[in-house]
């Protein structure tokens, strides 16, 4: 069932070899083919503004009322690219080595290496859309570290680096959708793939104004709607983030990949209480300066100003010297966890760590003041200087801080907590970024496909431009070469009856219900499941216990949900329990890829798996693959495995000490 495609020949020449015999679509058969694109985030844009200009006709479809709207703008940090600008021994190869170890050997290295090849372009490509990254004083393009590494790869734009690269994309999107190559529905919500003689042949989409089902056909179609993180309720992800997409791929063929690899970032704002519906990501960029620590006191009830320095615990210099503070998110995640859980966290829950910038501020005052020729500076004065640096690099986190917490973390240390962030598995893919259903592709976070059991901060920005500007329009010709005979299906074929009539029963029985439970109550119960039984600790009991939880909630959810208002208008409750519904479904599933899973790797920490010094423990004879799961039924799947074979990189216990 599973042909990853992976050409023939060495490592650093598949992508070149590949691109050099991939067949062509030649310009005036481009016009006569038709691509649907679901999600218009990086990986979605990116796609369709390079596909319209290239001449296809383009159908754009985003559940927003733009795609600035998309949640890729939150990412804030930074975007990965082997430029090797500071000269401190950077390249492709350390690029993917960097990304295959940081996935704890449990990614695909061919395409691993790909986009380790294509991160440089992605740079010249937006710094040519005119996208502000920072620069040093001579006007070269600025660098930063992130977790993991060793050199200084990171591309940023202060701390809004997602949405300023987004707004290029975008730019280059409504430029196609200005000249008629791209034809963009907002407020459109897809609900179902059409197949026709097995392939992928295009949507149900419904009007998310009115209600009503939309049939559209595509010749191809890519799914690039992001990831799954809003399973756990409480995430970083944006409200409206879903899997709605995906699942319903998954449940017409496609494969759902490596379902349980879930990262848990380290630097979040903590949980305040049940009010809550989604979680504050504090940059990771923050972890160049800031020094993370706790009391070496249990159960400390003093201000961080009040605690000397020698009775502070710098945890992750003391336990991981070589990388100190940038180890992956993963690693830092489990040690913030494994301090509170002893009693040494801070704050009023007593679950969460501080990031301290003090030692930063200092440290670039003196920079500036030695610039300015003041060795008589005073502190104040280099308190002063480092701040005004300090703010430059950061200013826009440390506001967004400061209003959610009122604490001012120029003065005083920010109070930081792991909180479920981004979703290494999704639809399973080939080297073309095809799942198993032809002509459905995945593109971005929507797939699986390059970063194993955890990925490298400043990752995921470098994957949805790689799929969308330089993977995509290569591979999706090769499969749109032998199509240019198909001609359009008309949309009253009976396979789009018989979707439309699927997605419109479903809603009907939804509406039918009539119950007493909101929708959100039945997501709050759900993300309390997966965060206890299936979150930064998994353990066999915990997992069984939560199928039985959850599958017994999909029973009380389809006989008590109560959804007010009307199928044929807005109703953002019913789009609300559709996407509940499809979350409830893959919360069983990645918990039965977790069982499954007999090891702890990257994010995935099974209690039962681990080292003496409580690092996670892999098996590599019984589960180097990539686990496939195909839809069997409800509450059944099958497992199919791609070996996964290292032949440039050695798998090794990861060290970062």
């Amino acid at each position: 069932m599973l042909d990853a495609k992976i050409p023939a020949g060495v490592l650093d020449e598949k992508w070149t070899d590949y691109k050099g015999h991939c067949k062509l679509v030649n310009p005036a058969n481009k016009r006569k083919l038709e691509i649907i694109i679901v999600g218009t985030g990086l990986a979605g844009a990116s796609a369709a503004a390079s596909l319209g200009e290239m001449g296809y006709k383009v159908k754009a479809f985003c559940f927003q009322d733009s795609p600035r709207r998309a949640h890729s703008i939150a990412a804030q940090g930074g975007i990965n690219a082997a430029k090797n600008y500071q000269n401190d021994g950077d390249s492709v190869f350390r690029l993917f080595y960097d990304t295959i170890k940081g996935g704890d050997y449990r990614a695909r290295e061919a395409n691993v290496h790909r986009l380790a090849e294509v991160s440089a372009n992605i740079i010249d490509q937006c710094v040519a859309q005119g996208v502000p990254f920072a620069r040093e004083y001579g006007g070269l393009l600025s660098n930063r570290s992130f977790g993991g590494t060793q050199v200084q790869r990171t591309f940023y734009a202060a701390g809004q680096t997602g949405q300023q690269l987004l707004i290029g994309a975008y730019q280059a999107l409504e430029r196609q959708v200005a000249l008629g190559n791209v034809k963009m529905y907002s407020r459109h919500e897809m609900l179902e793939i059409v197949k026709i003689n097995g392939k992928a042949r295009g949507i149900i989409a419904r009007d998310l104004v009115t209600g009503k089902l939309e049939r559209h056909f595509g010749h191809a179609t890519l799914l690039c709607s992001g990831g799954y993180g809003n399973v756990f309720y409480l995430s970083t992800n944006a409200m409206g983030s879903n899997v709605t997409a995906a699942w319903k791929a998954h449940k017409q063929g496609a494969a759902f990949a490596n379902p349980c690899f879930t990262q848990i970032h380290p630097t979040c704002i903590p949980v305040s209480g049940d009010h809550q519906s989604k979680l504050t990501l504090m940059s990771e960029s923050l972890r160049n300066d800031g020094r993370i620590w706790v009391p070496k006191q249990k159960g400390d009830t003093r201000k961080a100003s009040e605690i000397p320095e020698d009775e502070r615990d710098y945890y992750l210099e003391r336990r991981y010297p070589a990388f100190g503070n940038l180890v992956p998110r993963d690693v830092a995640s489990r040690a913030a966890k494994e301090r509170c859980d002893e009693g040494y966290g801070v704050g009023s829950s007593k679950q969460a760590v501080y990031l301290d910038f003090s030692a930063a501020i200092i440290r670039y005052g003196k920079i500036e003041a030695g610039k300015e020729g003041k060795d008589n500076a005073g502190q104040e004065e280099i308190i002063r200087m480092g701040k005004e640096v300090v703010k430059e690099k950061y200013g826009n986190l440390f506001d967004m801080y400061e209003k959610i917490t009122g604490e001012n973390p120029y003065e005083v240390p920010m109070r930081i907590y792991p909180a479920v962030h981004y979703t290494m598995g999704g639809l399973w893919v080939d080297y073309e970024l095809q799942t198993n259903v032809p002509g459905l592709y995945a593109l971005g976070e929507a797939n699986f496909s390059d970063h194993g059991a955890n990925r490298l901060g400043a990752s995921a920005l470098m994957q949805g431009l790689a799929d969308g500007y330089f993977v995509a329009p290569y591979t999706v010709g090769n499969f749109l070469a032998d199509e240019i005979y198909e001609k359009a299906v008309e949309t009253s074929h009976e396979a789009f009856a018989a979707a439309e009539k699927a997605v419109s029963d479903r809603i009907e029985r939804l509406m039918n219900i009539k119950g007493k439970q909101s929708v959100e109550s039945f997501h709050k119960r759900l993300g309390k499941i997966m965060w206890d039984k299936c979150g930064m600790a998994r353990n066999a009991q915990g997992l069984q216990e939560a199928i039985v939880e959850i599958q017994q909630l999909k029973k009380e959810f389809w006989s008590d949900v109560r959804i007010p208002g009307e199928i044929n208008e807005m109703n953002p409750e019913l789009d609300k329990a559709n996407r509940v519904a499809d979350f409830i479904e893959l919360g069983e599933l990645m918990c039965k890829d977790a069982l499954d899973r007999n090891e702890s790797c990257g994010g995935h920490f099974r209690e039962e798996f681990q080292t003496p010094d409580g690092e996670a423990l892999r098996d590599d004879n019984g589960y180097m693959y990539v686990a496939a799961w195909e839809y069997a039924g409800e509450s059944n799947w099958v497992l199919h495995k791609e070996e996964l074979k290292y032949e440039v990189i050695k798998p090794t216990q990861r060290n970062y000490k």
